[in-house]
């Protein structure tokens, strides 16, 4: 069903999702929707349950988080590295919760709670006038977070589609309320055109996509696959690239977003080079907040070695 789906082309017409087939679907958007209209707080005591079921009943996405953690972590004791997986799927599961928030209602209603760092960063690369790459990654907060930067600045934004075409459609049409542009994570020459128009892109280049176009640069210590497409966009276009997280406070109800100053000497024409230096600044942020970041994904499927057995083994 996922290839059968992906197959198709974007379509954000609602009236093309009226099929009996989609009415699992809107009847889960109808629940999100329901959701998002609580009060925050009550959102996210509903995001750690969700978390804690997820933690204790998704066995697979469990196995996955607690071998990342077991990599990426191993100064920490076998304790504070389950207390980590822990938190990184209640982290999550309110992840879960504001990704309504950002889809189904006006983020600006949250701007007195949230703390913008260095925005000075991110006003003096477009100041060069060749538009700028602003590479985020996959945290918890990751729609939220993009929603509310939009409260700030003005950006265009780079997804990959959902496999779900009406779930896509309900993301994309979301996005366009707050984004610009919503470009497809291949759309390469819409990418340039925001560019040549120094415009800011939101980019995200922290997943494992495979092998190809990739070095194998450290992560964490580890030697991971990293796509080289971020050093090939910022040669042709001579954008700058700005580094940018956002995370959710721990002790109360608020979000901080951070701007970084531009990479510097970038692209350096060593693509593991780069790649070294996108993966040392994604660290350090991850750093901040480890639970907030998406453990649950195989970041380390991809192996120099084709013969690897791999870190996850059958689950």
């Amino acid at each position: 069903m996922k290839k059968k789906y992906r197959r198709q082309p974007r379509n954000t017409d609602y009236t093309a999702y009226l099929h009996p087939r989609w009415w699992s679907t809107w009847a889960g958007i109808a629940v999100m929707w329901c959701l998002a209209q609580l009060p925050i707080r009550f959102q996210w005591w509903l995001g750690k349950l969700a978390g804690l079921l997820a933690w204790r009943f998704a066995s697979r996405r469990r196995h996955i988080t607690e071998v990342n953690i077991r990599l990426c972590f191993p100064e920490l004791n076998q304790s504070q590295q389950a207390a980590l997986v822990r938190n990184a799927f209640i982290a999550n599961g309110i992840g879960l919760m504001e990704l309504g928030i950002a889809w189904f209602r006006n983020p600006a209603k949250l701007t007195g709670i949230t703390e913008v760092h260095g925005k000075e960063h991110l006003d003096n690369a477009l100041a060069e006038g060749q538009g700028v790459l602003l590479l985020g990654g996959h945290y918890s907060t990751l729609d939220l977070g993009g929603s509310l930067v939009t409260e700030y600045i003005e950006a265009d934004v780079m997804q990959r589609d959902h496999n779900n075409p009406l779930m896509n459609a309900i993301m994309t049409r979301a996005r366009e309320r707050r984004y610009d542009t919503v470009l497809g994570a291949r759309d390469l020459r819409g990418l340039f055109r925001s560019l040549r128009n120094n415009r800011t892109v939101w980019y995200a280049a922290d997943q494992d996509y495979g092998r190809k176009d990739i070095v194998f640069a450290p992560f964490f210590g580890i030697p991971t696959g990293t796509i080289t497409a971020t050093s090939r966009i910022a040669a042709r276009s001579k954008c700058k690239v700005v580094p940018f997280s956002h995370f959710r406070r721990e002790d109360k109800p608020g979000y901080d977003i951070y701007f970084h100053p531009p990479l510097e000497s970038f692209p350096s024409g060593d693509d593991l080079q780069d790649a070294t230096e996108i993966n040392r600044i994604l660290e350090r942020e991850i750093r901040r907040a480890p639970d907030q970041y998406l453990w649950m994904h195989r970041r380390f499927k991809t192996r120099p070695d084709k013969d690897d057995p791999g870190f996850y083994g059958n689950k």
